[in-house]
């Protein structure tokens, strides 16, 4: 479902004024920005990159839509060479603060489009999620079907070796199938502290199984539970901790989960479920390095201690047994010291986990949290003293996941449950590692001190997340413009100008062509996902099996140095991964969370059951009127010249019935020309659902194929089906999967607003259900005043059948005029759904 959609205006202004690749790719020079946008007391710093050698001597700051220069500044920051630029300089305008929408010049060059607001970072964590619900193994919510029902058969437990264990859930960790404990037990920790720390950025628009329609839980906690579900089958005893699902064979080709065929063993069913045995493993050519357990338990025990903490007030019978399942994990780490890394198969790719302390540092804090014995907060200040900088941090390179998690969250959890000198102590650790990443960084332009390899982006996000907490433990700025660099690069200001988040922003510069399965077989995006990144330039050279299926749109910017490639086969820098978009969703939490802390409102949508957004945001007085047409348009000219009087931009959703009748061919035209959204309403004015119980009348593929077929009866009128993204349902009846499939074609459902009659204008004498006009009018004054009208959208029809002679189109001068005189602001549809939701 589409609810993440950026202001209007904006997207006007970017697609207006920002280079294309194309232009950009000729181009001699660019200017960088992060595309999301800047918060207004926040550091603000662009990049300007050139191929030759150039001396900026200084930039100038622009209103957007009046080119109004608004700030200059005369000291650019050299920076040198970088990657494939000759001169490279920062531009710095944070000392500009006033709200709105801009670009930089610099030279001839200007920017994208991007603005400085306070509520940039709105409901951007919330739609990382999308990635992960897509994730989902087992039922599949994105899919409306499910996969890997057979899962597994166990391996490496010489007890219950080939045994059947149901293991069925989780998440796939990337475009292939596989699961692995941690990157999982991280997620579900990152996803549990993102809530705790950050609740106000959540919201709920989804159902535990990850279909549209709230349930009353913050999404954020449905899929926490997701996880722990999961993570609770693969520990059935105290002393069995299962690893992963499915080794490399499962590299068998593009494929949706629901259609995987692989055959691991002819004898079994389902797939292997690795045991974390300590030892070697590896059923083909390659082994790993095992010699413990430690790491994979700590995982558990921290998800555990977490969920017991976190999801008690939601789910109190649910959580009684993590308490005693993290202890028991902890315990078995501490028997088990060591990693268990992950197993592969017949190539030697697999996550290389050579530390462990970390993990079990974390599983101390977190039960030390937990239960207050102090013997878990003098074994966490042990293990902390071990491993006091992540490893990876200040190497120029490491193999691959070799030291994972990327960022030590321990540190955080212990520090935080500290006082005074201790807690100094161990913030200190955060410090070093900072300072060895401020010192690698400092240099270049993008201030970037991570190592560019294989998922080089999670560690980008281990970096910020890490300054993000360090200032909160400590107060200390130090760190804050690397922050800000870092998190820049990550939406844009980077050698590509290019967000590394699937859609995000919706109407930027961000990934297209990832390497999924999905994506390609099928053109679904994985919106919300977190890509790999860029690459050292002798990595990208010698992996095995990269094919581009397109030309490089980026290739002007490769350099020896790094490379970054937004290309299907590019599976080393543009694959979606699980655990890196759920760690990133802690830092962009954290970024609203902050943002909201002077008690700013941020805007809400209201959904109904099926997760149709039926209602904007109900703090603004503004009403849109929509109006639905099928076969009958015998009020469109009324309606059309009261639109006009009253200077009102309304919203049309017509059948492809209405857009093939002949008769109704100068309405359209008059209201395109008026400025109406006009929209889809189904081709053949379907009924999706039965009235009684909504059990769904229609496939999947006659849902698709009739939607297709309106959108391109409107395509003869010269609509396009990207300007028309919102979609009416027939009868205005759907139930969650319509929703969820309407989202796979890119398309948002709507509804009118409950709590009138407006949308019975179409209702005879005849009928039981008859209103009159009277009747209509006397429901929406009444529901005004006991209520409000709020962010209403008010549906009514075009026309009617002719056994109806009360019109209540005649009478919408008068609605109209009453309800301006009380306050109310008739808005666009666009206007009312100009936020991130």
């Amino acid at each position: 479902m589409k609810k993440y959609i950026l202001l209007i205006g904006i997207i006007v202004l970017i697609l207006s004024c920002a280079n294309s690749r194309t232009k950009e790719s000729s181009a001699i020079a660019v200017v960088r920005i992060n595309q999301l946008g800047y918060l207004p007391e926040s550091i603000k710093v662009a990049v300007f990159g050139a191929k030759d050698k150039v001396v900026l001597e200084s930039f100038t700051l622009h209103n957007a839509e009046t080119d109004e220069e608004v700030f200059a500044s005369t000291s650019p920051e050299p920076k040198g060479a970088y990657g494939p630029f000759e001169s490279t300089y920062r531009l710095n305008f944070s000392k500009f603060i006033t709200p709105g929408t801009y670009y930089i010049k610099a030279k001839a060059i200007k920017s994208p489009i991007f603005q400085i607001n306070a509520d940039v970072y709105d409901h951007t964590a919330d739609f990382l999620l999308e990635y992960m619900r897509q994730q989902r193994c087992g039922y599949n919510p994105y899919l409306t079907d499910s996969c890997h029902l057979d899962d597994g058969y166990i391996l490496y437990n010489p007890t219950k070796e080939g045994q059947r264990i149901d293991v069925t859930g989780g998440w796939h960790d990337a475009t292939d199938y596989l699961q692995y404990t941690a990157t999982s037990a991280n997620a579900v920790s990152q996803l549990l502290l993102s809530y705790r720390d950050n609740p106000k950025a959540f919201g709920d628009a989804y159902r535990a199984n990850g279909l549209p329609g709230p349930n009353g839980i913050p999404d954020i906690l449905d899929e926490a539970k997701w996880g722990m579900d999961w993570l609770k089958k693969m520990n059935p005893s105290p002393t069995e901790f299962y690893n992963q699902i499915a080794d490399d064979r499962d590299h068998a080709g593009y494929r949706l989960p629901n259609k995987d065929s692989v055959v691991y063993d002819p004898n079994r069913k389902g797939r292997p479920v690795y045991l974390a045995s300590g030892e070697k493993q590896g059923v083909l050519k390659y082994k790993n390095r095992s010699n413990g357990v430690a790491s994979t338990a700590g995982k558990y025990a921290s998800a555990f201690a977490l969920g017991a903490m976190v999801l008690n007030d939601f789910y109190p019978d649910y959580t009684e047994d993590l308490p005693k399942r993290a202890i028991d994990a902890y315990k078995y780490g501490v028997q088990n010291p060591g990693v268990s890394q992950t197993a592969p198969g017949g190539a030697p790719y697999f996550y290389e986990e050579d530390n462990w302390v970390d993990d079990m540092e974390f599983a101390a804090s977190s039960l030390y949290k937990l239960t207050q014995n102090k013997n878990f907060k003098e074994q966490a200040m042990k293990y902390a003293s071990e491993e006091k900088i992540t490893p990876w941090i200040g190497r120029d390179t490491v193999v691959h996941y070799q030291y994972y998690p990327f960022m030590n969250t321990g540190h955080y959890e212990l520090a935080s449950a500290l006082n005074d000198k201790e807690k100094e102590t161990v913030a200190s650790y955060y410090d070093m590692g900072l300072q060895l990443l401020h010192d690698r960084g400092k240099d270049n332009p993008f201030y970037i001190g991570v190592p560019f390899v294989w998922c080089s982006n999670n560690l980008v996000t281990a970096a910020v997340t890490q300054s993000r907490l360090y200032h909160r433990l400590t107060g200390d700025e130090t760190y804050l413009e690397m922050e800000a660099a870092l998190r820049d690069w990550l939406f844009g200001c980077n050698i590509w100008g290019t967000s590394m988040i699937v859609g995000l922003p919706e109407h930027g510069d961000t990934p297209v062509d990832p390497h999924s399965s999905l994506n390609l077989l099928e053109g679904y995006q994985t919106d919300g996902g977190l890509i790999d990144g860029p690459v050292y330039g002798s990595i990208a050279n010698s992996l095995i099996g990269v094919e581009l299926h397109d030309a490089d749109e980026y290739a002007e910017f490769q350099s020896d140095l790094v490379v970054y490639q937004d290309d299907v086969g590019s599976f080393s820098t543009n694959e979606p991964t699980m655990d890196g978009t759920a760690c990133l969703v802690y830092y962009l939490s954290a970024m609203e969370d902050n943002s909201l802390a002077n008690g700013r409102h941020k805007k809400h949508y209201t959904y109904d059951g099926s997760g149709a957004i039926i209602r904007g945001d109900t703090l603004e007085k503004k009403i849109h009127l929509m109006f639905s047409g099928d076969e009958y348009a015998d009020g469109a000219e009324e309606i059309l010249n009261t639109l006009h009087k009253n200077d009102i931009k309304a919203s049309f959703f017509f059948t492809g019935n209405f857009y093939r009748n002949e008769e109704f061919a100068l309405y359209i035209k008059k209201a395109k020309e008026q400025g109406h959204y006009l929209g889809a309403h189904s081709d053949r004015h379907l009924l999706y659902n039965d009235w009684q119980d909504k059990k769904l009348l229609v496939s999947q593929e006659k849902f698709k194929s009739d939607l297709k077929a309106n959108y391109k009866e409107m395509e003869k009128h010269g609509i396009r089906k990207e300007d028309a993204t919102f979609f009416l349902p027939p009868f205005e009846w759907n139930d969650e999967i319509i929703t969820q499939w309407a989202d796979q074609m890119d398309i948002t459902i709507i509804n009118y607003s409950p709590g009138t009659f407006s949308h019975a204008d179409y209702t005879t004498p005849k009928m039981e259900n008859y209103k009159s006009t009277d009747t209509i009018i006397q429901s929406i004054f009444s529901y005004e005043q006991k209520e409000n009208l709020n962010g209403f959208m008010l549906l009514s029809h075009v026309g009617t059948d002719s056994d109806r002679t009360d019109k209540f189109y005649y009478k919408l001068d008068y609605v109209v005029k009453s309800l301006k005189e009380r306050g109310y602001e008739f808005v666009p549809l666009e206007d009312l759904m100009d936020f991130k939701n």
